[in-house]
């Protein structure tokens, strides 16, 4: 299972992509502006920093995967937020480890 101590820190987010991989199954960490709703950009009049979670079955690197075999979700950029996309990894990971295991060996 991913652990938080997988990831890197907040401090390390804001500066740059985090990838890994756990038994076949790859992801990435990166955090990205958002446009807000009609609403809220009215009152702050820029976008929101959220945390884009990537997974993707391996072997390939992310620039090496097709988009259509990608699967994105946004999470709140803070430490919650992290934990919340380490549950939602694991979560993918326990509900089809057999998928996970073999793209690890689909060379």
């Amino acid at each position: 299972m991913i652990e938080r101590g997988d990831i890197l820190s907040i401090a390390y987010l804001k500066k740059a992509v985090f990838t890994g991989s756990y038994e076949g199954m790859r992801f990435r960490f990166a955090v990205v502006m958002r446009e807000l709703s009609g609403a809220e950009e009215e009152e702050t009049g820029n976008g929101k920093q959220v945390l884009e979670i990537t997974v993707w079955e391996g072997p390939y690197a992310y620039d090496a995967t097709p988009e259509k075999k990608k699967q994105r979700r946004d999470f709140e950029f803070s430490e919650e937020g992290i934990q919340d996309g380490i549950h939602f990894l694991n979560g993918l990971w326990e509900a089809e480890p057999g998928k996970w295991q073999a793209a690890k060996t689909s060379w």
